[in-house]
């Protein structure tokens, strides 16, 4: 069974710097894109930053030049953080998209359960 475990969230002042990871788990063959996806009291989920297997990335207007999307060789996605800003507040969700557990699978995609992030003075 596959699971995406983020952590890395937590409680910052206006102009801190956190990094989020995402480690995907379980017998997984390929993925075709991770990304994050934020959640704020009161508003849709929308997307954070996105990272292809090939290496493009994409970035919400919002995190352009702050936030830093990358990832390792072990299924596992990183997201910098820096300059945060109290509407950056929110619940940080990780998504793998197009995920196949062997060759011949079908693509799947899965969620993480999220991370809180608070950015108050």
């Amino acid at each position: 069974q596959v699971q995406l475990v983020e952590s890395g969230g937590g409680l910052v002042q206006p102009g801190a710097s956190l990094r989020l990871s995402c480690a995907a788990s379980g017998t997984i063959f390929s993925i075709d894109s991770m990304g994050w996806y934020r959640q704020a009291p009161g508003k849709e989920r929308e997307l954070v930053a996105s990272l292809s297997s090939g290496g493009t990335t994409q970035y919400t207007d919002s995190a352009k030049g702050r936030f830093t999307i990358s990832s390792s060789a072990e299924n596992t996605v990183f997201l910098q953080m820096n300059g945060l800003k109290p509407e950056d507040t929110a619940v940080y969700y990780c998504n793998a998209v197009g995920l196949r557990q062997i060759r011949r699978d079908a693509r799947r995609d899965y969620w993480g359960k999220g991370t809180l992030v608070i950015v108050s003075s």
